[in-house]
């Protein structure tokens, strides 16, 4: 039953999984759930706020898990875990902003709180009668008398994002005013788009000739992927999803020409597999042991071609052949974690092509019920990110996002694309058949 607005119900202290949704279709904008922690009603700094560039609070007890886009319905879920919320803190708001749109174009707008583990509904507020709103606080867990309880609260703002954040004590990237909350009023006319500079056209594929995959080099510590935060420094909000109907995105363009790329998968099983599969000859139960793994196919433009991969140990380098380096086997798919992988951008212009997979190591059969976010993170720059569709066929290969270079300009393009192997063909094998690399593959392992 939903609760009405300014009502309020006693939570459990424990993992909440709080989820924005509501009904997408044609001319509806996109949205984005976040979260502030604050203290006197202002955050205590810029990092208590969660949202999709700051994905995870330093307690753990905040993060960001993505969207999922499932028949019609979409979701943006956040994870508060309240027993791990610090003691200073007295509130946790829970925000959602639009993109590209108001709310009042944004159909059955609602805020629900789960128990993470149980999956049982604890609270839910229905959002209505919303019009030019570009930003809304629909909810807030709050402290009363050592317990928490969950407020539904239904607060328009008309400076999206930026204005809501600026109004509980954020400092971001470009000016804003502070938010106030909007009476009824006609729209505003939105800015001009900026001029945008024609993408050079794609050279030519060079002809195909047989090429030998160079030994694994010893790995090389990679860099981190973006300088640390530093305190009162503006935070970011400006990033770029990509769609079925707008895939492509210059690096270039977004500012992403120099320093490092990391490439994040992370997950959520969303019900557990079953089956059984093996792991080097043992049998082991599919359900709570998924094991992705994040692999690049690389084409250099000199014309050696290489995996980069956990399998073999073939994690690459940054700086040396490939310029790619693979970190470690990830098995949660946690935002603040997952799989990663980083590019070294410095190194563009020895790129040919770059196509980032994943496989299904084991844990599952197929990518059914497997809810993945990628995001392409440049040191300098606006983020990428994409969510992947659902998974209707017997898939344990995913490609996830092919970056040509175009002129000296790298384009990401999102592909989101499950293949089928055929049988006793492997997964690596199948995403090479699918994008022509060419390569002659062998067995092997972790």
């Amino acid at each position: 039953m939903s609760m009405s607005k300014g009502s309020n119900v006693p939570v459990p202290t424990t993992a909440l999984r709080v989820e924005l949704g509501w009904r997408s279709g044609p001319g509806v904008p996109d949205a984005d759930a976040s979260a502030l922690l604050l203290l006197g009603g202002k955050v205590r700094s810029d990092a208590d706020f969660v949202f999709y560039n700051q994905p995870a609070h330093s307690s753990g007890a905040v993060r960001h898990e993505g969207k999922r886009d499932a028949g019609g319905r979409v979701t943006d879920s956040v994870l508060v875990d309240l027993a791990r919320v610090e003691p200073s803190i007295e509130t946790v708001v829970l925000a959602a902003s639009s993109d590209g749109g108001s709310f009042g174009q944004i159909p059955d707008l609602y805020i629900e709180v789960r128990d993470a583990a149980q999956g049982a509904v604890v609270a839910r507020f229905d959002s209505a009668g919303a019009t030019v709103e570009t930003a809304f606080v629909l909810g807030e867990f709050y402290r009363r008398q050592g317990a928490w309880k969950f407020r539904a609260v239904g607060q328009g703002y008309g400076s999206g994002l930026g204005g809501l954040a600026t109004d509980f004590g954020i400092t971001v990237d470009e000016p804003q005013h502070t938010a106030a909350p909007v009476p009824p009023a006609p729209a505003p006319v939105p800015p001009a788009p900026a001029p945008v500079t024609p993408t050079p056209p794609q050279q030519p594929t060079m002809p195909a000739f047989p090429v030998t995959v160079p030994p694994p080099v010893h790995q090389v510590p990679p860099p981190p992927p973006a300088p640390p935060a530093v305190p009162g420094a503006p935070v970011r909000l400006t990033k770029v999803t990509l769609t079925k109907a707008a895939p492509s995105v210059s690096l270039t363009k977004q500012g992403g020409t120099s320093g490092s790329l990391r490439v994040n998968l992370n997950w959520e099983v969303r019900k557990q597999f079953s089956g059984w599969g093996s792991k080097r000859g043992r049998a082991v139960a599919m359900h709570n042991d998924l094991d992705l793994d994040l692999c690049a196919l690389f084409e250099l433009a000199d014309g050696r071609k290489g995996v980069v991969q956990a399998l073999g140990n073939a994690f690459g380098s940054l700086h040396q052949p490939p310029y790619i380096h693979l970190d470690g086997d990830d098995r949660t798919g946690a935002v603040s974690s997952g799989e990663n992988l980083t590019v070294n951008l410095d190194r563009k212009n020895d790129f040919r092509r770059i196509l980032v997979f994943v496989t299904i190591y084991e844990g599952a059969r197929s990518f059914a019920d497997l809810h993945a976010t990628v995001t392409l993170q440049p040191q300098f720059g606006a983020p990428v990110d994409f969510s992947l569709d659902e998974c209707t066929v017997p898939s344990t290969v995913c490609a996830l996002a092919l970056i040509t270079n175009q002129g000296g300009d790298l384009v990401v393009q999102r592909e989101a694309r499950y293949l089928v192997p055929e049988r006793g063909v492997s997964p690596q094998r199948t995403v090479d058949y699918a994008y022509g690399w060419g390569m002659n593959w062998t067995p092997g392992r972790k």
